[in-house]
């Protein structure tokens, strides 16, 4: 089975991003790139390349709605587009989400003891919309179902980076396509998401990302089309090798307990000192995800001070 791999440009740090072109019972597209020209064009000269038209793909599925993957489903207008259904209020831009989600982090902030001058990072906390395409879901895929079009591929369900998160398994061959689940030279942040359904918790994403990656290294994964970078091979190793660094991480977390209780914004200046400044959003994710771990190891706890404000402590 030949899956064409298409690259496009970015205007994001990560770099470059990949879908994928899969012929089966229907010509399918994973991922639409991001929302530019430049990434317009690399997507029609690789359809051109693979021998088809953005007109003769039937549909579009989405790996997650994170914009260097969702950004120009709107190229395919007779295509189908599938999804996780966290996708949608992304892809239609609902007024209500956006405002619980701007909610959702400014309650983030303020349980992370970030000060209030910093607060305006709830603005920085969208995704730039703009690079997201828009329209609506044809579909929704849920974990287990075959993927439309392709007897043998199954949809996995593989939460953590994204609220939105999907990969696709072709268990015949071994392949999957995997977003960005497992990437061969980095790893992907975990990322703080509100819950689709506001009378959930906050989503432990950290944890939620670990249990994924365990879940595709039990399977006989041998291949993965990842949305960024080149193939990646030997999963269980590459997992087992992912999973501890997060325990390390963790754990020198844990160490900075060690003289009294911390917010998560005191942990994230002392992890991050040279970068927290310019990317809070995502120091802090990533010290969330810590913090989480230990809780959920029972090696810290987490107490609420009278202000609503997070410390953790060495359990």
């Amino acid at each position: 089975m030949t899956i064409h791999k298409i690259t496009m440009p970015t205007p994001f740090a990560v770099g470059d991003v990949n879908a994928f072109l899969l012929k089966g019972d229907a010509l399918t597209l994973f991922d639409a790139g991001t929302n530019t020209p430049e990434a317009a064009e690399a997507l029609h000269a690789g359809l051109k390349a693979a021998g088809y038209r953005p007109g003769d793909i039937e549909q579009v599925i989405l790996t997650h709605h994170h914009p260097d993957h969702s950004g120009l489903v709107e190229h395919f207008e007779r295509a189908s587009l599938l999804g996780h259904r966290y996708n949608e209020p992304w892809l239609v831009r609902d007024e209500a989400f956006f405002e619980r989600h701007d909610r959702f982090y400014l309650q983030c902030l303020k349980e992370e003891g970030v000060p209030e001058s910093e607060h305006h990072w709830v603005r920085k906390m969208k995704r730039p919309v703009e690079f997201i395409g828009k329209r609506p879901l044809d579909g929704i895929l849920g974990d287990g179902v075959e993927v439309p079009g392709h007897p043998g591929w199954t949809v996995m369900e593989t939460l953590g980076h994204a609220q939105s998160h999907l990969a696709f398994f072709n268990e015949r061959d071994g392949e999957m396509i995997g977003g960005d689940l497992i990437l061969g030279k980095i790893s992907s942040n975990p990322l703080i998401e509100p819950p689709l359904d506001p009378e959930e918790d906050r989503p432990r994403s950290l944890l939620l990302y670990n249990d994924s990656m365990r879940r595709v290294a039990d399977l006989p994964v041998t291949l993965i089309h990842p949305g960024h970078g080149e193939e990646v091979r030997d999963i269980r190793e590459l997992v087992t090798k992912r999973i501890g660094q997060q325990r390390e991480r963790a754990h020198a977390v844990l160490d900075m307990l060690s003289d009294g209780p911390k917010t998560i914004y005191e942990l994230t200046k002392q992890l991050f000192p040279h970068a927290y400044e310019r990317e809070l959003g995502l120091t802090l994710s990533e010290t969330i995800g810590q913090t989480d771990w230990l809780v959920a190891e029972g090696l810290a706890t987490e107490i609420r001070d009278g202000d609503g404000v997070l410390h953790y402590e060495q359990a």
